[in-house]
């Protein structure tokens, strides 16, 4: 299953493929900023909106997302799966009293968001293998695994497994890192007006960022990597277990043990890095550390044979987003409101959303200026 997401559906080739999903849905995003007048608009809402239509395009070559009836219960089934990921369930920790799950109606909860979700993609591989459905400009994802199927031995169920990944990771932890880069950008000014000289001097007159020009911007890059070490997409890496008997600081570390990995707390450990609260990309300058899973100090996306095989997909529309965000407008907080004011604590979930929204204000940027 894993060959699968490297080889055929997140690898470079295939990633670049979908470039003009990223430009459209992107583009698409900077005219309502574009329209608001100066008034404050709730960034985390449109960048939600925004990381949920690339992944199903993508995904499932159309939208899922917005107005309609379809799209509402796409909605009202996507929030639930994410609050059923987090929700309490007793026999998680004392597995003998499990029962007290049935009597509350968890059980009966989860049975019925895995029964919808099975439905919807049930119906996606159908829509895929309809004869007469419209040709994509570019293969999606479903269509992907529909070919492979028979040469790889996936079921049904798998493919529906590859795509509920896709689906929650995808969406959840592009909008939260992008989330958290702007909060921390409008924290720090100074670190701001330098990744914004940065992009205006390389984009030029140009009227948007163009992909191909994320090469040249090295600070912006910066930028990404320190949001990804304060706040990683996903705080608790996906839980582990392991394999054989260990020693770890003369603690014996027994077969099957259930491992969760801290790469937030990892990321802020004082042992090994200087002034590690503060949001400061220049610490990356001239440094080897990535995020690519080599360096143990530095993990957002896992490590090993485990680490996340969309590393390439996700940090490519943060990073193409965020150029244009800052490129095109200039960025402050609403009237009223102090940089002391912003609240930065977490909602609960896998992926590390702020609990409250980004509210900011945009003005369009003119170039002459």
């Amino acid at each position: 299953m894993r060959k699968v997401s490297i080889a055929e559906l997140f690898s470079t080739k295939r990633t670049q493929s979908f470039r003009f999903i990223r430009e459209e849905e992107v583009a698409r995003m900077m005219t309502p900023i574009s329209k608001s007048s100066s008034k404050p608009i709730n960034l985390s809402d449109m960048l939600m909106t925004l990381a949920s239509n690339i992944i199903c395009r993508a995904a499932f070559g159309k939208y899922y997302t917005g107005e309609g009836s379809e799209k509402g219960d796409f909605n009202r089934l996507f929030r639930e799966t994410q609050a059923t990921f987090v929700a309490f369930f007793v026999a998680d920790f004392i597995p003998w009293l499990g029962w007290i799950d049935k009597i509350d109606g968890q059980c009966a909860r989860l049975e019925k968001n895995f029964y919808e979700l099975d439905d919807f993609y049930e119906k996606v591989i159908e829509e895929h293998l309809d004869p007469k459905r419209d040709k994509l400009e570019q293969e999606d994802f479903v269509y992907v695994l529909i070919h492979v199927r028979k040469d790889l031995n996936l079921t049904r169920d798998n493919i529906k497994a590859i795509l509920m990944n896709i689906l929650v990771a995808g969406t959840d932890t592009g909008s939260a890192t992008l989330t958290s880069a702007m909060t921390e950008l409008v924290k720090n000014p100074k670190v701001l007006k330098k990744a914004q000289d940065e992009v205006r001097r390389v984009i030029g007159r140009k009227k948007k960022v163009e992909e191909s020009d994320i090469l040249q911007l090295q600070y912006l890059k910066l930028v990404v990597k320190e949001t990804f070490r304060l706040h990683p997409p996903v705080a608790l890496l996906l839980p582990r277990e392991t394999i054989r008997h260990c020693k770890i600081d003369g603690y014996d570390i027994l077969p099957k043990t259930l491992v969760f990995i801290n790469a937030q707390a990892i990321g802020r450990d004082p042992d090994c890095w200087k002034h590690p609260n503060e949001f400061m990309p220049k610490r990356f300058i001239g440094s080897e550390i990535d995020y690519k899973g080599q360096h143990f100090e530095f993990i957002p996306f896992g490590a090993g044979r485990r680490i996340c095989p969309g590393m390439l997909f996700g940090t490519t529309s943060v990073e193409f987003a965020l150029a244009n965000l800052l490129y095109l407008f200039n960025w402050e907080l609403p009237s009223g409101t102090n940089i002391e004011d912003l609240d930065m604590s977490e909602a609960p979930g896998i992926a590390t959303h702020k609990k409250y929204g980004l509210l900011l204000v945009a003005t369009n940027y003119d170039g002459s200026n």
